[in-house]
Order: C-alpha cells, then structure tokens, then sequence
C-alpha cells in the first residue's frame, strides 16, 4: 500500500472577520487572522502536506471590507496563503467587474466550475484546480448554485447551472475528463448550503471518485462530518473564530481515503502566537477606517441585539420601524441577513452602523391585497424557510403574524395594528434585493407585486435613509414585541 498523510485546513464565510476579540475574565484573544495566521504557519512547520482552502464569502461584513470593496481582503488573503479558493455569492456583492478585477489580484487559484457566459456557454472563472501535492494528484473544483447566487438572477449575460442535479452533472464532466491523470483525492469546494451539500452527494456517482466535501454559506458548525454516498461533507461555521482541520491517509493504489480524522480547531490566544507582520498590515488599513468612521452618530438606551436571522430581533425591529415611519409603508420587510452585527449600541458610531448594514440596496415601495399579504406571510414563516438557508424578515410596529408549525398554516394576520382583510390594500416595503428575487425571497413573483398599481422607488440606499435618521433621533430604544410568533 502506497499512502501519503495530507492535512486540510478549512475556512468559510470568513466575512472581513479580519480583528480579535477579547473574551472572558481573562480577556482571551478570540479569532482574527492574526492568529488564524499563526496557527496556519504552526500547522505548516509541524506537518508535511498542509492544504489551507476556503469555500467562499471572504468579502462582506466588516468596515475594512466594505471602505476598500474587498481589496483589502484578498491582500490579506494573499498573505495567508490558501491553495485554493471558491466563490461564495457576496464575493459578488461589488459586481461581477470588480470580481474578476479581485481574482487578478488574487496570488491563489479562484475556482468556480458552474458560472457561465450563457452567449457562448463558456465558464467565468477556471472551474478547477489539480495540485501535486508530495506526488499524489488532488483535483479541487468549485461549485455555487443559482439558488445562493440570486443577485445574478436579472443579468442576461451571466448566470449559473440552475439546481443541484445540474450541478452534479457538472461535477461528472471535470471528474471524468481528469480519471487518466490517476487523481488520488478528489475535493468540491462549495457554497450552496450544508443540507444542499448532502443532497449533491446523494447524487454524484461513486465512480467519479469525489472524496470530500467541504463547504459554506449555511454557517454549520458541526461536531463531526457527515457521510452520504461515501462522501465526507463539513464546514467550519463562520468568522475566523475558528478553522476546521483534516487529517486523511490517502491510498495511492485505490485513490481512496483510508484513514481521516477532523476536528474544528478554535482559535485563540493559547492555540499559536498571532502574526505580527499581519497584525501590522491589518492595522495600516485599520488606522484608514477608525479615522473616517469613529464619529459617534447617535444613542440607543441600551444595547440592541439580533443573535439569529429566524428570529424577531430588537434591532431588527427598530430598522423596520424607522424604515416603515420614512416610507409610510404598511408592512416592512427588512431582510434579517441583510443586518450582519448581532448587537449594536449603546453608544453608535458611523463604523457602526456601516458594520451592521454593508449592504447598499434600494428601497421600493409596493400595493398588494391582503389575499396576497397572506400568501407572503406564509412563505417566509414557514418551518421549511427558517433553516439557516432560507431568506427571513423583520417587520415594523403594527404587524403581527402568528404561524403554527403544527398545522403548517397562518393562524393570524394583522396590519395597521388590526387584522388583514382579504380584499383591503396595504404598502409594502422591501429591499431592492428582494424584489428581484421575489419568487425565491417572498414566495410572489415580481409581477404579483404591480397587479394593483406601479411601484416606487423610495430611495437608492437603505442605509442612507437609517444614517440621517439616527444623526436626528438620540436615545433610541426598541423591544422585542411578539411581532412574530411561531407556535410549535
């Protein structure tokens, strides 16, 4: 038996999580590549064949990402070195120019093996990579899904393989086309969603060979991998708070994974020193931002918190009554994803505010009947959605929706504080974002939101409409209030 020992290392949705926190009595530093970077340059003096890959969503989330609109990132990421990279859907978020601009920038392999110039059914990015690795071949290969990469949806150019089974075929092709290289390990790196991640599986056929699955976007933090079709299938949950770490036994006679171990390694102060040539750089595009964004904005009488997107949350509460009183809308949905700080306050700066909301999406203004209000609510409260996966909202002040998961039914609905009636009209205020994914987002069409009257655009930045609100507004409170109730 000719066999070779790889280590792994994995990251995901690492979202600009470039700073350290202290935690604890202790003030223990947690995450940051500072010390994401120390423990990569331990694994790699201590072991002979470290991989280091990340399965999308570098970009987005922190003040440092959005002021140099990823630039920035994938300098850091440079430094830290992965082998191979694929893409997450907010790698995007800056649009598809200034992502091929970042991937020339990039010194490590972007791969993507199913986004597509529809014209002439040609591939974006280079859909795989093999690497040598100690004189066993691994192929790496890419995939993301239309159904997480929904803001490429109205772009008549560019689009996606549609679903999984599409997907699955993709990965038939690379894997069949590369069986006379003699590839020994064969690894997908994806960003469509742990539960998607097993339902690919299912349908790869064992003879292409795929070995490992390692994946993103849902934000799973797991205990072990799981296994489905032969296949071990994992994440590494979000941030740089944490890295996931493979250690395999690979077969050169059978291609084949003979011995594995994984564990999600934290990363902390007493795991590796920091890396103080990082830390440097960091802080030269650190001093940048606190300069431009310290300015206090306003307070809140305390802090508000949004711990889970499934949930009716303080702040999101406060975003939607804000945007509801602005737009004299009846009904605000405000994307629950779209908010990326769990807790803001007391005090708000600028940095803030652009840390909590790095999104720049319109808001638009539309007139349903209650019939239709319904048939949205019921989609986006139903069990189904609230998976990690799914696309939830907060609503403002005067909405109160109960859903029962038992009968799987709206039990009530009420707006303007009194219940919907059927034939009654009612505003709705929603992200850009959302209208054009409608279907996917709101369970309407897009078309089922004008049946009534026009829409109207009431302002190209949602969080321009929230910054000159709390610049006039001190002492801001908000209260979870039943707004949406889930009986179980």
């Amino acid at each position: 038996m000719h066999t070779r020992r790889f280590t792994i290392l994995h990251s995901n949705d690492m979202h600009g999580d470039f700073m350290a926190e202290a935690r604890g009595a202790e003030g223990n530093l947690i995450g940051g590549l500072g010390l994401l970077s120390g423990y990569l340059n331990k694994v790699r003096r201590e072991e002979q064949n470290v991989l280091y890959v990340i399965a999308g969503d570098m970009v987005q989330g922190s003040m440092i990402d959005s002021e140099f609109k990823g630039i920035s990132t994938i300098e850091l990421m440079n430094y830290l070195a992965p082998e191979v990279v694929t893409l997450g859907n907010h790698e995007l978020d800056y649009g598809l120019p200034h992502l091929l601009f970042l991937e020339k920038m990039a010194t490590f392999p972007i791969v993507n093996a199913n986004l597509y110039i529809k014209k002439y059914h040609r591939r974006l990015m280079q859909p795989y990579v093999v690497l040598n690795v100690d004189g066993f071949e691994i192929l790496f290969i890419g995939i993301i899904t239309e159904a997480v990469l929904s803001a490429l949806r109205l772009d008549t150019t560019i689009g996606t393989l549609v679903d999984l089974e599409d997907a699955a075929t993709e990965v038939g092709k690379i894997c069949n086309a590369y069986k006379d290289q003699d590839i020994d390990l064969t690894v997908l790196l994806t960003h469509i969603g742990f539960d998607s991640d097993k339902e690919l599986a299912a349908m790869l056929d064992p003879e292409w060979g795929v070995d490992l699955m390692i994946g993103g976007h849902s934000h799973t933090v797991l205990e072990q991998p799981a296994v489905v079709n032969n296949i071990l299938i994992t994440q590494a949950g979000t941030g740089t708070d944490q890295v996931g770490r493979f250690d395999i036994t690979v077969d050169d006679d059978t291609n084949a994974i003979v011995a594995w171990q994984w564990e999600l390694i934290p990363i902390n102060s007493s795991i590796a020193a920091p890396d103080e040539e990082l830390l440097t750089f960091i802080d030269s595009y650190k001093n940048i931002v606190d300069q431009k964004y310290g300015a206090l904005l306003c307070h809140f009488t305390e802090a508000l918190t949004h711990p889970k997107r499934e949930i009716e949350t303080a702040l999101g509460n406060l975003v939607a009554d804000v945007l509801a009183e602005r737009a004299s809308a009846d009904v605000v949905l405000f994307g629950s994803g779209a908010i990326r700080s769990t807790s803001m306050g007391p005090l708000v700066t600028l940095g803030d505010l652009y840390k909590t909301f790095p999104f720049v999406d319109t808001l638009q203004l539309f007139t349903v009947s209650g019939a239709t209000l319904k048939r949205l609510f019921s989609h986006i409260m139903r069990i189904e959605n609230r998976d990690g996966e799914g696309e939830c909202f907060q609503v403002n002040r005067g909405v109160a929706a109960v859903w029962d998961d038992r009968t799987q039914t709206l039990e009530s609905l009420s707006a303007r504080g009194e219940p919907v009636a059927d034939a009654a009209r009612y505003s709705v205020l929603l992200q850009g974002y959302h209208y054009k994914n409608a279907a996917q987002n709101i369970g309407l069409a897009p078309s089922d939101l004008l049946l009534l009257e026009p829409g109207r655009l009431v302002a190209t930045s949602a969080r321009d409409v929230l910054e000159e609100y709390m610049r006039v507004h001190q002492n801001l409170r908000s209260r979870v209030e039943g707004r949406l109730v889930y009986k179980s």
